[in-house]
């Protein structure tokens, strides 16, 4: 509603001081002030739609007016640019406005001016032009453009200084209302739309694209016909009526010949008695005839055609009395007719008399004999030049309206399809993003919810519903979480459990399974940065090893207490009990696994509880596997396992120094051990050094 107002407020302040200044008679236009105020406002489309109004209103008292109508719709488009930018605001912004628009109004609207009236609108500009410059040629044109130029820089001037200054004393929240009043949703800001092109322009079909080309082709093709029917009727129209202005002035011309001295014309010309009295009869006819070039009277005989009186025209040399003439091409197939002095229908030729089209009225005497014949030749040169006349003001006119079609249908499909289209995608888009958190998720909910569609179509509909499942969605995704971490948490706790009790068994491995899981994830981050086996290192595979880590030993629940907790060292009998550990683990887990299906942290627990004591050398057990055909999370172990075995102290033996430990993991780097396990795990020494103080400490 508001938007409307403004657009009457913008005519009227188009129209008033236009009509006041064409009464009078200042050279000077004053009709884009109400464009330049509504486009800088509302934005283009509304600024269109009063410019094309304003345009047809001022030609109730201005003629030539609607012609001008596209300057006044390129005005609006460019102060809705500036709007949109946000440009205008600056002093340095608002001059170069007023240049374009000068340069906008003053080129095109020369040009147009030489189309339609053959030169300058304005007395002034012709005299200064002239006075400057040659009176016609090259040089003269391009005096009157740089005159006309710099009066519409006054001109813009004055008008968009005016409504600049309107908009300034306007409240600032009221102006925003006005901005964003064309709005469907929430307003989107200049980023957003900037964001929202540069996505689209990246795809090969878009409803953007789609839609615009829809309208340019519906709206050129609506042009194109509208154009060459109305160009047709009229030329039919126009043609028809120079027709019958011709049948006129040949029946009228026939009606003042007297039959009885049509000899004596022809023999004696214009000493003849009453010659000239008909000639100049003949010339009124003619002058009073719209379209008719050529009147004369003529007498037609098998060897040719005899003229007995025939006007000048100026563009060419008149045939004199009883001169004669060959039979045009085009009168050939009526020449029988002519010859038996019947009435034909017109004919149009082209031949030495230019295209015309002719219509001969017979001169009869009284006994009803044809003795001559009246022709009346309408020039159809005269009615091309008409119809193109006529064609560009058409196009002058329609162009600002083809303009105005192709405004509302971007206005209405941008507001209305695919900026909430392309709001909703931009939002809908982070949802499929797999990694996403609950926060995240409800923070897409929230933007999702702001954008506040409000089309009144089935876009609002969807929008509703799309908002609906995803509110559902993130709901229903905080309850799935929240059951999956309690999951996640009891099996962590059962894990843990399983640990303790294989762990407890053991006399001498305190922490074994925390200090182990902790080295875990130390060496799987350090490959993680360094690139290593990036295909396999998803963070989930971490989290899956790490969280897995402490079931690695799970098979020592089937050794012997004897053997576990020896204080002395292993018999070949009791290593080989001691190394069963790791398929009695590989079983166990094979056995939970195929309980629990498809769990990722099982199956790696499976692969550390089988092979974390496999050398890269391939030299371990229990399968003697090499290099990386063994398992990522066993090699990962291996290190692990074997630092803090040598960090800790045993029943049949003292810890090592670090220092010594860490010599022997290097010394294994490439034969017990992979070496890039080896080469992360010294690297991040000092967090090794950490987990190590920190349990011994404990």
């Amino acid at each position: 509603m508001w938007c409307l107002c403004m657009m009457i407020i913008g005519v009227l302040l188009n129209v008033l001081p236009a009509y006041l200044v064409w009464k009078l008679k200042v050279p000077l236009y004053l009709d884009t002030t109400g464009t330049v105020f509504t486009a800088a406002l509302c934005g283009a489309f509304p600024g269109i739609v009063t410019a094309s109004i304003s345009n047809v209103v001022a030609g109730l008292f201005n003629g030539v007016s609607p012609y001008f109508v596209i300057i006044n719709v390129c005005i609006a488009i460019c102060v809705g640019w500036f709007s949109r930018l946000k440009k205008y605001k600056k002093k340095r912004m608002a001059l170069l406005l007023i240049l374009i628009l000068a340069i906008i109004s003053g080129g095109i609207g020369i040009m147009f001016q030489w189309l339609l009236l053959d030169g300058p609108q304005f007395a002034d500009v012709q005299e200064t032009a002239k006075a400057l410059f040659t009176s016609n040629g090259a040089g003269y044109f391009v005096g009157a453009l740089c005159i006309n130029i710099g009066l519409n820089f006054v001109d813009k001037t004055i008008t968009t200084l005016i409504a600049l200054l309107a908009i300034r004393l306007m409240p600032k929240q009221m102006v925003q209302d006005l901005w964003n009043c064309s709005w469907q949703q929430k307003p989107l800001m200049l980023p957003e739309i900037r964001r929202m092109n540069a996505k689209s322009n990246g795809k090969k079909y878009t409803v953007r694209k789609r839609v615009t080309t829809m309208l340019v082709i519906v709206a050129l093709g609506l042009a194109t016909i509208i154009i060459w029917i109305s160009m047709d009727l009229h030329f039919k129209n126009e043609r028809e009526r120079y027709t019958q202005n011709a049948h006129y002035a040949a029946r009228f011309a026939a009606s003042m010949v007297d039959p009885d001295r049509v000899d004596d014309y022809l023999e004696y010309g214009e000493s003849a008695e009453g010659y000239q009295q008909t000639k100049d009869m003949l010339y009124k006819i003619r002058d009073n005839s719209d379209g008719v070039k050529y009147l004369y009277l003529v007498k037609i005989k098998k060897d040719g055609c005899y003229f007995i009186m025939d006007l000048d025209s100026g563009d060419m040399e008149s045939y004199q009395p009883g001169e004669k003439a060959e039979f045009e091409e085009a009168f050939e197939p009526y020449l029988e007719d002519l010859l038996a002095g019947k009435q034909i229908e017109p004919i149009e030729s082209n031949d030495k008399s230019g295209w015309v089209l002719t219509d001969y009225c017979p001169v009869r005497n009284s006994a009803g004999v044809t003795v001559c014949y009246a022709g009346a030749d309408v020039a159809m040169e005269n009615l091309s030049a008409y119809i193109y006349e006529y064609m560009i003001k058409v196009i002058l006119v329609f162009s600002g309206f083809f303009i105005l079609i192709m405004g509302y249908g971007l206005w209405t499909s941008g507001n209305y399809l695919v900026y909430p289209i392309s709001s909703m995608d931009a939002v809908i888009t982070n949802f499929r993003d797999d990694d996403m958190t609950q926060e995240t998720l409800e923070a897409n909910v929230k933007k999702l919810r702001e954008l506040d569609i409000r089309t009144g179509d089935e876009v609002e509909h969807l929008y509703n519903a799309i908002y609906k499942m995803a509110y559902a969605m993130a709901e229903q995704m905080r309850d799935i979480r929240h059951y999956a971490q309690a999951t996640a948490d009891m099996q962590n706790g059962l894990i843990i459990t399983m640990a303790d009790m294989v762990e407890n068994r053991d006399s001498d491995t305190g922490a074994h399974i925390q200090k182990t899981a902790a080295y875990v994830r130390i060496i799987l981050n350090g490959l993680a940065e360094k690139g290593y086996y990036s295909s396999k290192l998803t963070p989930k595979y971490i989290e899956d090893v790490v969280m897995s880590a402490p079931l690695h030993d799970v098979g020592k629940i089937n050794i012997p207490d004897a053997v576990l907790n020896k204080p002395g060292k292993l018999t070949d009998e009791e290593f080989a009990i001691m190394k069963t550990h790791t398929t009695a683990g590989k079983k166990i887990m094979e056995q939970a696994i195929s309980t629990v299906k498809g769990e990722n942290y099982l199956k790696e627990a499976r692969n550390m509880a089988a092979y974390h004591h496999e050398r890269w050398d391939g030299k371990g057990y229990p399968e003697g596997l090499v290099g990386e055909v063994i398992p990522l999370s066993a090699r990962v172990m291996a290190v692990a396992d074997v630092f803090d075995a040598l960090t800790s102290p045993r029943v049949y033996k003292p810890a090592f120094p670090i220092e010594k430990a860490l010599e022997i993991i290097q010394e294994g780097a490439g034969t017990q051990f992979d070496p890039k396990c080896v080469e992360v795990f010294m690297d991040s020494l000092t967090e090794v050094k950490v987990i190590l103080q920190k349990y011994q400490e404990a």
